[in-house]
């Protein structure tokens, strides 16, 4: 890998904004596992084909898998997000294009952070409204938005970063 400059990135209004709304929907995860835990049946969906019918299912505990894996994401990408001069770029990076490619960089990384939260709290409630009321089927919707929501992000992301060389 080739030498690159180490820069000390301050966050702007947008990257707070992007930071401090992920961890307000982590914190909204937790709450919402645990005022749901005791309203869900003892035996819940836990896995569903992209026809958005349950395929596999579990007891009610499974459903305390979600939070802890949405927080390891997201302390990891964090921890990562320090760390802007070891990641791939589709472009060489130089110490005139340095601090352009890794603010949008860092702040591709809190975009996809807080998708990847609001997506973990979308499935817990989408678990328990298929327990609740019986359907065991999720609307194909939901894949289509999990999709969107994670290409159109680093879509832009990359692009930004080819037309800001």
């Amino acid at each position: 890998m080739e030498s690159r400059p180490r820069l000390k990135l301050e966050p702007t209004s947008t990257d707070k904004i992007l930071e401090i709304s992920g961890w307000i929907i982590l914190v909204m995860l937790w709450i919402l596992t645990i005022t749901f835990y005791s309203w869900l049946p003892e035996i819940i969906p836990t896995h569903f084909s992209a026809a958005g019918k349950a395929n596999s299912y579990g007891t009610k505990m499974t459903i305390w898998f979600l939070p802890p894996i949405a927080t390891l994401v997201f302390i990891g990408l964090t921890v990562l997000n320090n760390y802007p001069h070891m990641f791939n770029y589709p472009i060489n990076i130089t110490s005139e294009n340095a601090y352009r490619q890794y603010g949008n960089a860092t702040r591709m990384i809190r975009s996809l952070k807080l998708i990847i939260v609001f997506v973990f709290s979308l499935v817990v409630i989408l678990i328990y409204h298929s327990a609740q009321s019986g359907s065991a089927k999720m609307s194909t919707w939901f894949l289509f938005l999990i999709m969107g929501l994670l290409f159109t992000s680093m879509t832009y992301f990359i692009i930004k970063a080819i037309k800001e060389k």
